[in-house]
């Protein structure tokens, strides 16, 4: 189980979206003075995008810095469901490296998890940071409720990422996922859960409060960790 948990609070989104910014920020540069580089995970969606602003005006060395997606969805790049080409306007233009779990639709989603795997080998490992968003349902990055649960939170431990295929598909993006592993997500040197509203708060509690045994994947990955977490919750 993590070793601590701590809750940060917060009523307005500019204070929610600079605290984050911050965070991540002191977690990059502090990886850059240490080793020369950073290699973080950051959640995809609208969700963190005011965060990614900010973050992207910050004065850091982006050249030293490489992010991927937390997860994606198996569509070409360009695509509105593409996580990674959200990330990739805020912060290609700064001089970071974006490297795409996915690039291009494919029919097999199981082999375009192994690729993505064998692309993500080439970087540092464990990751410096990753910031988890969640959904209602209890699911982190995608890895959700479904056929590849059990792999994707309890398959080899040297596997970075894996394809998935939630069920249900999620009517909003109805489509095969890649998703970093929950081995992956829970030996990172931090770990941050960055969530907003009242309903996801309860779940997230319970997730943590139920443990190895939740129901709830972000439930099961918080679990596995032995680093503390950092949990930002915007109240709105």
């Amino acid at each position: 189980m993590a070793e601590e948990i701590e809750w940060w609070e917060y009523e307005e989104s500019d204070e929610w979206s600079d605290a984050l910014a911050g965070d991540i920020g002191f977690i990059i540069e502090s990886a850059i003075d240490a080793r020369g580089g950073a290699v973080i995970a950051l959640a995809g969606g609208r969700t963190p995008a005011p965060v990614y602003e900010k973050l992207a005006a910050a004065k850091i060395d982006w050249k030293r810095v490489t992010i991927v997606p937390t997860d994606d969805r198996i569509v070409p790049l360009g695509d509105p469901m593409s996580n990674v080409t959200g990330l990739g306007k805020a912060f290609i233009p700064k001089g970071a490296r974006v490297i795409p779990l996915v690039s291009e639709k494919a029919d097999d989603y199981k082999a375009a998890g192994r690729a993505a795997d064998a692309r993500l080998a080439d970087f540092h490992w464990p990751l410096d940071l990753v910031l988890l968003g969640m959904g209602a349902d209890g699911h982190t990055a995608s890895i959700f409720p479904g056929p590849d649960l059990d792999e994707a939170l309890n398959g080899p431990k040297e596997r970075r990422a894996l394809g998935v295929m939630p069920d249900p598909l999620p009517p909003e993006a109805p489509v095969a996922r890649v998703t970093l592993s929950g081995g992956a997500i829970a030996n990172a040197k931090s770990l941050m859960v960055a969530i907003t509203g009242a309903e996801k708060r309860k779940v997230l509690e319970a997730a943590i409060k139920q443990g190895a045994s939740s129901s709830y994947p972000i439930g099961r990955i918080l679990a596995e960790t032995e680093l503390p977490v950092d949990v930002h919750w915007l109240e709105g």
